[in-house]
């Protein structure tokens, strides 16, 4: 009798077996990218809303890029920042109240954010679009800004000012110190039109590779020192922000960590084993509707933090020295 044959069987139907096994893991843990449902992000407390924070004028104003014009949100009422705004009809229950006109009922609000655009084009913004407001407002301002320097044009042109994806860090080093001065020139702009004062709230730079940095896991060229460059303008923004009492870091790189490209990736340092969802859009570098409510509730929580700046007045034309909510 031939023994070869029967086992020859058992091979082809143990390699089938693996086969079977393997692709279906390897389809969701590396490929698969579910977004998952309901809230997202931290939560944010019901205390500082059940009085009003202040009677004065305050104007809710946007500038940056698509991340605060609200690319990617089912709705105009899902963007963050109609979410700062005004709880949307189908908002989530433990959000329900907690928005900036419930505290703030003389609050209105302007955003002049532009979908595509790079920090270049939000100075030329604020100096060519933007003028002084009234003395008697007070501007609650949110900006998203740097992030499109970074990633355009995919690697698609040589890198240059403006749009370095693929650029070496030497490359970059003259654009990020010009990035440092936009950014200082951007913040003293908006000091200058808002004369009643303005709070600036900054968000940082998200990573769709989860800190990992291997860019084919968002279907763009290979890119030797992104991680490098993207962490120098995230400093950059810090650096800016820690000279000026008035303005705040938002911590959007923090908070999308383990919700990119490896969020199925449970072996990753920030896999999120409560919530292992994909919160990016199908652009790959806006969020989607999830991501944008994560974005809404570290904004919000920042704002909660440090609400008494909206009842400082601006002594001049450098920012005040201001007290924060601890």
């Amino acid at each position: 009798m031939n023994e070869s044959k029967p086992r020859s069987r058992r091979w082809i139907l143990l390699l089938g077996v693996v086969i079977l096994l393997a692709v279906p893991a390897y389809i969701e843990i590396f490929l698969r990218r579910p977004v998952g449902s309901g809230p997202a992000g931290p939560a944010v407390a019901s205390d500082p809303f059940e009085s009003i924070w202040t009677d004065r004028r305050v104007l809710l104003f946007g500038i940056g890029d698509s991340v605060t014009r609200g690319l990617g949100a089912k709705s105009r009422s899902h963007t963050y920042f109609e979410r700062l705004r005004q709880n949307p009809g189908d908002e989530y229950d433990d959000m329900k109240g907690k928005c900036l006109s419930v505290v703030l009922p003389n609050l209105t609000s302007e955003n002049v954010a532009v979908s595509g655009s790079t920090s270049i084009e939000h100075l030329q913004t604020l100096q060519t679009q933007v003028t002084s407001f009234p003395d008697d407002v007070f501007g609650l301002v949110v900006m998203t800004t740097g992030g499109n320097d970074l990633i355009h044009s995919y690697g698609r042109r040589p890198p240059e000012e403006g749009a370095m994806y693929g650029a070496t860090l030497e490359q970059a080093e003259p654009w990020i110190a010009n990035f440092r001065e936009r950014l200082n020139k951007i913040l003293d702009g908006l000091n200058e039109r808002f004369p009643g004062g303005c709070v600036v709230y900054v968000g940082d730079i998200y990573d769709p590779t989860d800190g990992v940095g291997d860019a084919p896991s968002i279907f763009l060229p290979d890119w030797d020192d992104g991680l490098a460059i993207h962490a120098r303008y995230n400093q950059t923004i810090r650096d800016v922000a820690s000279t000026r009492d008035n303005v705040h870091v938002v911590s959007l790189y923090e908070t999308f960590l383990g919700h990119g490209s490896h969020c199925r990736q449970f072996w990753r340092a920030h896999y999120d084993h409560a919530d292992p969802h994909y919160w990016f859009y199908d652009n790959i570098e806006d969020p989607n509707d999830r991501g944008y409510d994560a974005i809404r509730r570290v904004f919000l929580n920042e704002i909660v933090r440090t609400r008494s700046q909206l009842n400082k007045q601006q002594t001049g034309p450098s920012p005040a020295t201001l007290t924060s909510v601890r």
